[in-house]
């Protein structure tokens, strides 16, 4: 279990640099150094990773529809997996899309259980999902540019989600928030500065 420890009473939450773990932050600084290069070498633009954005939604409405914070990772490694099958052009639609109707399973899922079980998460996770995926879509109809820096935008926003949810131990684990915040914070810069260098 995350942040266990032998010293401290059950139930005591974990605040601070103790609630940091370290590996998820270095893991999501890899992972976005790697998503960075192609934007640096004009492989990728910024609306190119709109999906990534409609991902960091998904991930939370997943384990809020479930109920179950370590849900989290596989959901991630999911939305990865779909985003490269459409790169790859294996399937006709555009990542952002997929996405969005994996993201209308868990959530039609998640409404289905609340009608036995009041889930009290559900309805935060999913307003979030919608102005995420929303914000992903609109950098996908707007010029390159304005798109680059909406999906930059959103990703900052979500840097802020993961905080939040980070700090309250809330919704996901706290590696994935964290391996989220730093993630995001530093794709979304990098995509900033790519898109500035190129205008």
């Amino acid at each position: 279990m995350d942040n266990s420890s032998s010293s401290r009473p059950p139930g005591t939450p974990v605040t601070g640099w103790r609630s940091i773990q370290w590996w998820p932050a270095l893991l999501g600084l890899a992972f976005a150094t790697f998503l960075a290069i192609d934007l640096f070498s004009g492989a990728e633009h910024g609306t190119d990773f709109a999906a990534v954005v409609a991902a960091s939604g998904l991930v939370y409405l997943a384990a809020a529809s479930l109920e179950v914070p370590w849900i989290s990772w596989p959901v991630f490694l999911l939305s990865v997996a779909v985003i490269t099958v459409a790169r790859l052009g294996l399937v006709p639609l555009e990542a952002t899309w997929l996405m969005l109707m994996v993201a209308g399973f868990f959530a039609a899922y998640g409404v289905i259980r609340a009608l036995r079980r009041p889930n009290h998460d559900l309805p935060l996770q999913a307003t979030a999902m919608v102005a995420f995926g929303g914000s992903a879509v609109l950098a996908l109809f707007v010029n390159p540019a304005l798109g680059a820096l909406l999906v930059a935008a959103g990703l900052f926003a979500h840097a802020g989600w993961d905080a939040y949810h980070h700090v309250n131990n809330k919704v996901v684990v706290r590696s994935m928030a964290e391996f989220c915040f730093v993630l995001d914070g530093v794709l979304a810069t990098a995509m900033v500065v790519a898109t500035l260098r190129s205008v």
